[in-house]
């Protein structure tokens, strides 16, 4: 409700401006006291009630655990603490190193979904488990909250998640990260129509293998979709062979899976030798002909020519389509 004040008092002197922390009695014209009830009071405009938001955020570093997506956590913003569900997101992997934006969002990038908060701690355990080098951490990490009643808050505010379930008496820090309110969802149906213009895609990276040879331009591969795939929806996308070559999925070949991959610029002769080899050995095993040691040896050394399939999927995209740089 907005009303215009007729005039303000601090402790029976009159005022004309009022902030924060002070005790002032207001004069309302045209309203009602009976329909006062205990709220907040503002400038106009300042303060926005919310259904979710998106905000920049840090991890605290003295609580332990990770910070993964899909998880609660108690938010306290505004005047307000309340429980929400988090989803994080980062930069593009090409962004990572890019300058960090303070207070604004830009809907017009594309974001890289996370399962958890990328910190020093989840990079190490995941490296360690791989054996591999430290890997570069984003500059700025963001987090979609879904709060599970509306919250009343200004632009800009700070954000605390908790796990305010954590036993007090326990040795161990409640406060799980901070940050800053930067967009906030005041429609209740943000889903619909807020949320598909918020761009955080999944990779999506799918592999099978090549079953032969048709002809010097195209080949059939096998175990890249189950056979209940409506393979036609991925006609058109492109793939690449282990071996080197690049192809375009053409569609299904038969009923159980398999499919014709084009190679627009041809096999390579090595690839079509050791294709000829592998349905060879393929053949001789069918017929019961592989009793000698050696020769069944030899057929494991063949290792079979693979077909990578990698493409992105927006989170809030309705229509789940595949995209491919």
């Amino acid at each position: 409700v907005t009303k215009k004040v007729k005039s303000m008092q601090m402790f029976h002197t009159p005022v004309t401006y009022a902030m924060q922390g002070d005790r002032v009695g207001i004069c309302v014209t045209q309203f009602d006291p009976k329909l006062l009830e205990r709220g907040l009071i503002c400038t106009p405009e300042s303060l926005h009630t919310i259904h979710a938001a998106i905000i920049s955020l840090k991890k605290i570093q003295y609580f332990r655990g990770a910070l993964q997506t899909k998880a609660k956590f108690h938010i306290t913003v505004g005047h307000e603490t309340v429980m929400g569900r988090v989803m994080f997101f980062s930069p593009a992997p090409a962004d990572f190193s890019e300058e960090i934006q303070e207070n604004v969002f830009d809907f017009e990038k594309d974001y890289l979904y996370q399962e958890e908060y990328l910190s020093k701690d989840s990079i190490s355990s995941e490296n360690k488990e791989n054996g591999q080098a430290e890997v570069q951490l984003p500059r700025q990490q963001w987090a979609l909250l879904e709060f599970e009643k509306p919250v009343t808050c200004p632009k800009l505010c700070l954000v605390i998640g908790s796990k305010l379930d954590t036993d007090i008496h326990a040795n161990t820090c409640r406060l799980a990260f901070h940050g800053v309110l930067l967009q906030g969802m005041e429609d209740k149906n943000y889903m619909e129509t807020f949320l598909p213009k918020l761009k955080v895609y999944k990779l999506k990276h799918k592999e099978g293998q090549v079953e032969r040879v048709m002809d010097d331009y195209s080949v059939i591969g096998r175990s890249l979709f189950k056979k209940e795939t409506n393979i036609q929806i991925f006609v058109g996308l492109k793939v690449k062979l282990s071996t080197g070559e690049d192809g375009v999925i053409d569609g299904g070949f038969g009923q159980s899976g398999k499919f014709k991959i084009r190679i627009p610029d041809g096999l390579k002769p090595d690839t079509k030798m050791l294709l000829s080899v592998a349905s060879k050995k393929k053949s001789k095993a069918g017929k019961g002909d592989t009793t000698k040691e050696d020769e069944s040896s030899k057929n494991d050394s063949v290792q079979p020519v693979t077909i990578s399939l990698l493409f992105k999927r927006y989170v809030f995209d309705t229509q789940k389509k595949m995209i491919q740089s």
